[in-house]
């Protein structure tokens, strides 16, 4: 295959087998391009595989969990109704300079639409960080993390917001179009 994408979903239904395509992604050098909860299996993966937290979860999966690399939004009510404590609508994200995700929109900052509740554990950024997963869209408090890439990959970028929602057939979004060139030069170089 010349490109994985893995897109947002809700439940523990295939889980593991997604968690598997992002590792297959980034071991085989695949561009890959993870949508929501796609940014959420690579983030475990890459905690499990590449940082070392073998127990790394989603408490979304595993509540017990004793790594929470997901977790949900800061300030929710487990107990409330699922609806209501969603990020919903659209939301302004920094993009670090330099970045992939920079260089495909051509901005130092977006908008994007969201559609969640759980979010990347801030508590597990630094160690991310440190063994080579870059925080390259940030919510502009610094508190929430929208895209995150690996740097060393081809093209490893994945978003926690629905870039589809603002993508269109005669104006493809800027992550989709990077994800369909990275995989055309995949396969133009084992040709």
């Amino acid at each position: 295959m010349d490109g994985i994408l893995v897109p947002g979903g809700f439940g523990e239904r295939g889980i593991e087998g997604k968690i598997s395509a992002a590792r297959y992604a980034r071991e085989h050098k695949i561009p890959y391009l993870g949508l929501c909860l796609g940014m959420q299996v690579a983030v475990i993966e890459f905690a499990r595989d590449v940082a070392g937290l073998k127990k790394a979860h989603s408490s979304e999966f595993d509540p017990k969990t004793p790594e929470p690399v997901i977790s949900l939004l800061p300030g929710q009510d487990v107990n409330g109704a699922k609806g209501a404590t969603m990020r919903l609508g659209a939301w302004r994200c920094q993009l670090v300079g330099g970045s992939l995700a920079e260089r495909l929109y051509g901005e130092p900052q977006v908008h994007e639409r969201h559609r969640h509740r759980y979010e990347v554990n801030n508590d597990y950024r630094e160690l991310l960080h440190r063994n080579g997963m870059v925080c390259s869209g940030i919510s502009p408090d610094y508190r929430l993390v929208e895209i995150i890439e690996i740097p060393s990959h081809p093209y490893f970028i994945a978003t926690q917001f629905h870039p589809e929602f603002k993508s269109r057939p005669n104006r493809a979004h800027p992550l989709f179009r990077g994800l369909i060139e990275a995989a055309l030069r995949r396969q133009g170089s084992q040709g």
